[in-house]
């Protein structure tokens, strides 16, 4: 099967975005939201992050997560 991004439907904070990374890279959400934090104190993090929830698919809710 194919693995695709979604922002996540469980594990989110504002968006989701960071969660769908987490879920997608299969590595721990809070990593992926520390990163961003640190990305948004350089400048453009906070755009990318915006950009990323608009481009971003929302999971299917007939998707289980984690399977």
């Amino acid at each position: 099967m194919e693995k695709k991004l979604y922002r996540s439907r469980m594990n989110k904070k504002i968006c989701g975005v960071c969660g769908g990374i987490g879920e997608y890279f299969n590595i721990d959400p809070t990593l992926v939201r520390i990163g961003c934090v640190l990305f948004a104190a350089c400048g453009a993090g906070i755009l990318t992050y915006f950009i990323c929830a608009l481009v971003m698919p929302e999971r299917p809710s007939d998707q289980i997560e984690g399977q």
